[in-house]
């Protein structure tokens, strides 16, 4: 019985690949999913893996026009506070 998903692009990524598809290295990726900053994951058994969708719309929430504009939505790949996470920030004194 011929499988019904061939020729089918993949629907879910693993890490690698994923790194691959956003430019990042595995490495990068890996961190975001610790601080909580990257794109939404799934479990499937023990494995890592995200959706296509998912990896197109984290990417594109640091969309901005020109430099003028205010930064975009993707922290980097490091712990940050509570306030930091939710786009407000404190003036350094």
């Amino acid at each position: 019985m011929p499988d019904p998903l061939a020729g089918m692009p993949p629907r879910f990524l693993r890490t690698p690949e994923a790194a691959r598809f956003l430019g990042l290295s595995g490495r990068t990726l890996e961190k975001h999913r610790t601080y909580g900053t990257g794109p939404a994951y799934r479990k499937l058994g023990g494995r890592v893996v995200y959706s296509l969708e998912d990896l197109q719309a984290w990417a594109n929430r640091g969309a901005v026009t020109s430099t003028s504009d205010p930064s975009g939505q993707v922290l980097p790949a490091k712990r940050h506070n509570a306030q930091q996470a939710s786009g407000s920030r404190r003036a350094v004194r």
